[in-house]
Parts: C-alpha cells; sequence; structure tokens
C-alpha cells in the first residue's frame, strides 16, 4: 500500500461502477495480471507485431514521463522490454494496443500526407473543452496560443481534414506538428473524435437513425444504455436518458425545451420515478417539471448543436 499509494483512491472509484462491469472485468474465474511480453509472445506465432499504443494520450511523452524517464527508455533497444519498463514506469492499469500484421512502415512524407487527410470532428461544446489533461505526471495545463485556435477552428462541429485545420491555425502561429499533438491530446482526452467521408455518413445514416429510435425507446424504461451511435463518427456518442427522453419528445413533435421536459415528466410519471437534485429527491409536480425544463432549457443551448 506505501508503494501504490493510489489504491485507496480506485477502490474507492470501484464502488461507483456497476455490478456487470465489475463482474466482467473482476470476477472471471482465471484473473490474472498480463504483462506486455506475455501478449507478445502470444501473438508471435500469428506474426503480429507490436504497432503502438492505441491510447492517444500515451503518445504524448511531457504528460506521462519525467525527462530523466524518457532518457532511460530511449537506451533500450528491445521494444518488448522498452514496453514493460514503461509500465512499471506509469503503473499501467489497462493497455490498448495496435497489432499489426506485415508491418510497413510509412516514410515520413507519406505519414504527413496521411495525417492531413484525416477527418476529425469536435465532440464536446467549445466553451465546455477544459484546458487541462491528466496523465500519468499528473494534471498539466493545455497551452492556450496552441489550443485556442485548433478548438476555434472546430468550434462548429463540423468534420474538417487536418489540412483544412491547419490552413486556419498555421494564420495564428500554431505549426502542424503542434497541430498533430493537439489533435491526439483532444482525442484522448474524448473531446475530438474521427469522422468518415460524407459518402459513408450518408450509407451509414439510415441503420443509425434506426438503431437510435430504437434506444430512444429503450430510455422510456431505463436508463441502462447511455449512448446513441452517430453515422459521423461511426461509433457511439454519450447521451444521458434524459438527454435520449427529449429527443425522444422531439422526434414526436414537440417544438420547445418546455415541451420536451413535459413529455419526460410523462415518462417518469408513468413509472412512478422522481429526480433528485442536490441529493435530495423532488416530490411535488412542479418542482419536477421545473428541474427537467432547466435541463432541457441547457441541453437546447449546449448540447443539441454537437449531436446535429
Amino acid at each position: 500500500a506505501r508503494a501504490n499509494p493510489q489504491v485507496a483512491g480506485r477502490v474507492e472509484a470501484i464502488k461507483g461502477q456497476s455490478r456487470q462491469y465489475l463482474a466482467h472485468e473482476y470476477f472471471n474465474r482465471d484473473w490474472l495480471p498480463m504483462h506486455f511480453a506475455t501478449m507478445a509472445q502470444w501473438l508471435e506465432p500469428a506474426k503480429l507485431q507490436f504497432g503502438c499504443s492505441a491510447h492517444f494520450l500515451d503518445h504524448v511523452n511531457a504528460i506521462n514521463l519525467s525527462a530523466q524517464q524518457q532518457a532511460f527508455l530511449k537506451e533500450i533497444p528491445d521494444e518488448q522490454f522498452r514496453q514493460s519498463v514503461r509500465d512499471f514506469m506509469v503503473n499501467q492499469q489497462f493497455r490498448k494496443d495496435y497489432w499489426v500484421k506485415g508491418a510497413r512502415r510509412l516514410s515520413v512524407l507519406q505519414q504527413a500526407q496521411a495525417l492531413r487527410q484525416l477527418r476529425v470532428v469536435l465532440t464536446t461544446p467549445r466553451s465546455l473543452v477544459p484546458m487541462k489533461v491528466q496523465g500519468a505526471l499528473g494534471e498539466a495545463s493545455l497551452t492556450e496560443a496552441i489550443y485556442g485556435p485548433v478548438l476555434e477552428a472546430l468550434a462548429d462541429h463540423k468534420p474538417r481534414t487536418l489540412a483544412q485545420v491547419d490552413a486556419v491555425v498555421q494564420t495564428k502561429g500554431v505549426a502542424f506538428a503542434n497541430l498533430q499533438e493537439a489533435v491526439l491530446v483532444l482525442s484522448g482526452a474524448g473531446h475530438l473524435a474521427l469522422a468518415q467521408d460524407d459518402g459513408l455518413t450518408a450509407k451509414a445514416r439510415k441503420q443509425t437513425d434506426s438503431l437510435n429510435a430504437h434506444l430512444l425507446g429503450l430510455a422510456r424504461g431505463s436508463n441502462d444504455i447511455s449512448y446513441l451511435s452517430s453515422p459521423v463518427t461511426g461509433g457511439a456518442v454519450t447521451v444521458n436518458r434524459f438527454e435520449q427522453l427529449f429527443l425522444l419528445a422531439r422526434a414526436q413533435g414537440r417544438k420547445q425545451p418546455a415541451d420536451w421536459a413535459q413529455g419526460a415528466w410523462q415518462v417518469l410519471q408513468l413509472t412512478g420515478q422522481r429526480l433528485v437534485k442536490d441529493g435530495k429527491p423532488l416530490d411535488a409536480e412542479a418542482d419536477n417539471l421545473a428541474e427537467l425544463t432547466r435541463q432541457a432549457q441547457a441541453f437546447a443551448d449546449v448540447r443539441l448543436p454537437v449531436l446535429r
């Protein structure tokens, strides 16, 4: 416990996780920590080699490793051993890695060209993106002179290629290398997502609309699923139950936030549920409606433009 003082905080965090997750993660018959080298040995017969971490923030050394640690890792020639040592340095809990069969390295020029073609979209309202990020070394501040222009270029939540973003931020003195790191950090922190091209988005929309309609219907009876599917990213977007009920009311033709709140309240009445505010249940109908209306208006102002 002295060597790992953060274990107490981790146990506290586990207390707040769902039973389904805990059973899946910790109650397996053969629960055993796995070292990176073990995974590499298992995948070697399939001719798979380690590509890189799929957790974008791992690629930003400044927030994870001290200067001494970075220098020490550079002296280790063996990739497997270097990754294992890094895991001990940062006290790694979960790894997310890409493993590649028949890997072929891009030249610097090819890599730059491929990066410029990537499309990204801002998934968090610009005003709610914190100018801080958490790494293994603790909390780090984001440089306003770099991240400000990048966020402003994406603030309308429309997909853009990195080449398009670069053309805008260059005029503000942001180099392409700075842009690359900003995209890594913002993506790793969950504020930026890769976007599909318009053709794939249009092709996927019929299926995502159908799935989302089904999920909105489920939100009437439970809060088990707090995500909707996006044809733009090809993945999931966090949308809590009340926000889903507001979207359901909107899809049913209700125009204003107050009408969405009324629709959500009707659902809660059917299931005998009440809202909780500041740790206390709201018993009166007027209090529940007032709180739902406040949340619906905030949703209309902040979250709905992003989801659109």
